[in-house]
C-alpha cells in the first residue's frame, strides 16, 4: 500500500490488532499495539506510523503505553467501529449483490468504506437484510448475533469435525492465502474433517460434500477460527 493513510485507516488497523476476536466487547481489554505491527499491516515505515500515533494520541483516540505502544481509548474504539462497520457492510454488498470474488472484497471495501454516508449505511443494512458478519465471518459492529465459542484451527487433531467460522484480518490482507482458501472452497460456513496432522503442524482437511482436500500450514491455521460442526 502507499504512504499517506488516513486517521480512520490507522484506527481501523489498530482495532484489528487490538481485538483479534474480530470485535470489541465491553468485558474485553484492548491488546497493546506496537507501531511496527501497524506499519506492517499498512505497508508504511515505522517512522510514519509513529508520527500518526502521536497525532492520534493528541486527539484523544489512543493512549501510549510504557513501550510507546498504542491502546485505543473509548473514543478511539467508537470511531474505529464506525469504519469497521461500513467496511464489512461494503464487503457484503460487493460479494452478495455485485458478485465480486470473495478474495477481492477486503481490498475493494477499503476504498468504499470512506465514502459511505450514514444514510447509505442504513439503506445497505435493509438491502442486505441486516447481516451480522462480513463474508470472511468477522462480526459487523452494532448487530445482534449469537456469539459462538471458537478456537483456532491449529489446535485441532485428526478426526475432528469442524466448521470454519471466521478468518482474521491478518489473513484478509494476504491475497495469496485468501485466493488459496477460496479456490479450495474453504470459506466461512464450510465444514470439514481433519484427516492428518504433520509433525510441523500442517493439517490436511477433507471438506464435506465433495470430499476434496486442502492442506494448511500452522501459521495460516492459527488465523482461522473454527467451531465444532
Amino acid at each position: 500500500m502507499a504512504q499517506g493513510h488516513s486517521v480512520d485507516e490507522y484506527l481501523e488497523t489498530i482495532y484489528f490488532l487490538a481485538f483479534p476476536i474480530g470485535e470489541y466487547r465491553p468485558q474485553d481489554t484492548a491488546l497493546p499495539t506496537l507501531a511496527s505491527r501497524v506499519a506492517e499491516m499498512l505497508g508504511v515505515s515505522r517512522a510514519s506510523a509513529g508520527e500518526m500515533l502521536k497525532r492520534l494520541e493528541a486527539e484523544g483516540l489512543v493512549e501510549r503505553g510504557e513501550q510507546k505502544e498504542a491502546i485505543l481509548t473509548p473514543a478511539g474504539i467508537e470511531r474505529a467501529e464506525k469504519v469497521v462497520r461500513k467496511h464489512r457492510l461494503a464487503e457484503r454488498l460487493l460479494t452478495d449483490v455485485i458478485g465480486l470474488e470473495w478474495h477481492k472484497a477486503h481490498l475493494e471495501a477499503g476504498r468504499w468504506e470512506h465514502v459511505i454516508s450514514d444514510e447509505v449505511e442504513s439503506l445497505l443494512v435493509k438491502l442486505l437484510d441486516n447481516p451480522t458478519t462480513c463474508p470472511h465471518g468477522n462480526p459487523i459492529p452494532g448487530t445482534d448475533r449469537n456469539a459462538e465459542t471458537l478456537t483456532t484451527l491449529d489446535t485441532s487433531e485428526p478426526g475432528a469435525h469442524i466448521r470454519l467460522a471466521r478468518i482474521t484480518e491478518q489473513v484478509e490482507i494476504d491475497l495469496e492465502s485468501l485466493t488459496y482458501l477460496g479456490t479450495h472452497g474453504f470459506i466461512p460456513g464450510r465444514s470439514a474433517t481433519v484427516r492428518s496432522k504433520a509433525p510441523d503442524g500442517t493439517l490436511v482437511l477433507e471438506l464435506d460434500m465433495d470430499e476434496s482436500t486442502i492442506a494448511l500450514g500452522p501459521a495460516l491455521a492459527a488465523n482461522l477460527y473454527i467451531a465444532a460442526a
